[in-house]
């Protein structure tokens, strides 16, 4: 069990974040915030993806503006992504559920004065978004690109706002590396009890964004640090959630779906077992109560594995055997395997559900 570190909850929209509350996942658009239509439709899709937030980009006045029709027409609550004109940030704080800022480039104390201002006419929380890249000059200078100059530039921005009166707060520390990223997050932990927004930056493709992001956000929150999350791709906004689900799942915070056992292909495995495990992921992507299920290419180590399994797939020579919790309930030909231990496993997902 993940003792998680004890924080400050807020509210984004109806959204919580920090406290005991869940971790959520949010992402954030690529359309220009500006076309309403396109911009709607993508967090239609990140909605349906399993969203909990989502995130916009605010680079002028016309996307602005736009914020008020967009909030109209999603439930997603809407986090206006802030860089440079902090005039932008008080229109946006009339339509949105968030502000998000980067001291290293918002400008004076007074700029952000007047978005604390407008977040406290609304009850609207402040993310501070502190990035490696551009921190403020006093930090970077002292500090250069590091993990301590990103945790000063929080502290004192986070103590800016607290001589303010303002307290609601997230922190976001994001470096394009892991070891830096971690750093920072685990330095900045004990200083205050304000959720943190875990993520990489600029993390690159798929494949070394999912690596970067699972070395680094896994590790955190296997420490009890973090309070929600985005997995920084560039690609597909879906494939965003998809992983940052996926990591919340594997260090068990996150009891949704099939967990999957499969052992890796040798020269032991009786069948297809690639195809095998394609098969089952792409027809039990709709189930939503947690399960472990176990499909294994051999004998060697399937019993075993299956002794832990609400249901297991064991390939044989010719045949193999389907197993419930730890029970054999059939043997059968290898060209009937497949689709009984699918059966097996609606079955068990509607057994489950029915139960709570």
């Amino acid at each position: 069990m993940i003792k998680r570190y004890p924080t400050k909850t807020i509210h984004v929209g109806n959204v919580p974040i920090g406290g005991t509350s869940a971790v959520s996942v949010q992402s954030m658009t690529y359309t220009k915030t500006s076309d309403i239509q396109a911009t709607v439709e993508q967090i239609k899709l990140l909605h349906f993806a399993g969203a909990n937030i989502v995130r916009l980009a605010v680079p002028d006045v016309q996307a602005a503006n736009a914020l008020e029709e967009i909030k109209k027409q999603v439930s997603l609550p809407i986090v206006a992504d802030i860089h440079f004109n902090y005039k932008l940030a008080l229109i946006a704080a009339k339509s949105v559920d968030c502000i998000r800022i980067n001291p290293g480039n918002i400008g004076d104390k007074q700029r952000v004065k007047e978005v604390v201002k407008a977040c406290q006419e609304r009850s609207l929380p402040i993310r501070i978004g502190v990035n490696s890249g551009s921190l403020e000059k006093q930090f970077e200078n002292k500090y250069g690109q590091t993990s301590e100059g990103m945790v000063a530039s929080a502290d004192y921005n986070i103590k800016f706002l607290e001589d303010l009166g303002f307290d609601d707060i997230k922190v976001s520390l994001k470096a394009s590396d892991v070891q830096r990223t971690v750093q920072a997050y685990r330095d900045l932990r004990p200083m205050n009890n304000y959720p943190f927004h875990l993520g990489v930056t600029e993390a690159g493709t798929l494949f070394h964004s999912t690596i970067k992001s699972s070395i680094a956000l896994g590790a955190l929150l296997l420490d009890g640090i973090g309070d929600t999350m985005r997995i920084s791709i560039t690609g597909e906004l879906e494939k965003e959630i998809e992983v940052g689900r996926a990591i919340l799942k594997d260090v068990g915070l996150l009891k949704e779906g099939l967990n999957i056992i499969s052992c890796p292909t040798c020269g032991r495995i009786e069948a297809n077992l690639v195809e095998a495990v394609k098969e089952v992921e792409e027809k039990t992507k709709h189930i939503k109560v947690p399960l472990d299920v176990s499909v294994m290419g051999c004998v060697v180590n399937a019993l075993g594995e299956a002794k832990n399994a609400d249901v297991a797939i064991a390939y044989g020579k010719g045949s193999g055997l389907i197993i419930k919790k730890g029970e054999t309930i059939a043997k059968l030909p290898t060209e009937e395997l497949l689709d009984r231990f699918l059966k097996e496993v609606e079955e068990e997902a509607k057994i489950r559900e029915k139960n709570g």
